[in-house]
């Protein structure tokens, strides 16, 4: 069956129309660049999306001696982890209004 060309649309339908409104507030409690204590530990915010902030935090240089006596200190790449957004971290740089 073919549709015809001027179709006029049923009245007793209602016609599906809608706004997409997004607040103008932040609705997250952390915001990318922040500095948070975790663990007992500095760690900056990465990004924040709807499901988690990543987060990156900086791991303790090791040192060690090796078979000879030589001492050797390292840092290891830091670790990247995600928490959920609204967080109740404590935020060490709150600089918003």
């Amino acid at each position: 069956m073919r549709h015809p060309r001027n179709h006029i649309p049923d009245p007793a339908q209602a016609e599906l129309v809608g706004i997409i409104w997004q607040s103008l507030l932040y609705p997250f409690r952390l915001h990318a660049g922040d500095v948070i204590r975790f663990d007992g530990r500095l760690c900056r915010v990465l990004r924040v999306n709807e499901c988690a902030a990543v987060i990156l935090m900086n791991r303790p240089i090791r040192v060690f001696k090796t078979r000879f006596d030589k001492p050797v200190r390292f840092q290891p790449p830091p670790a990247i982890f995600r928490i959920s957004p609204q967080s109740e971290v404590e935020i060490l740089n709150p600089k918003r209004k």
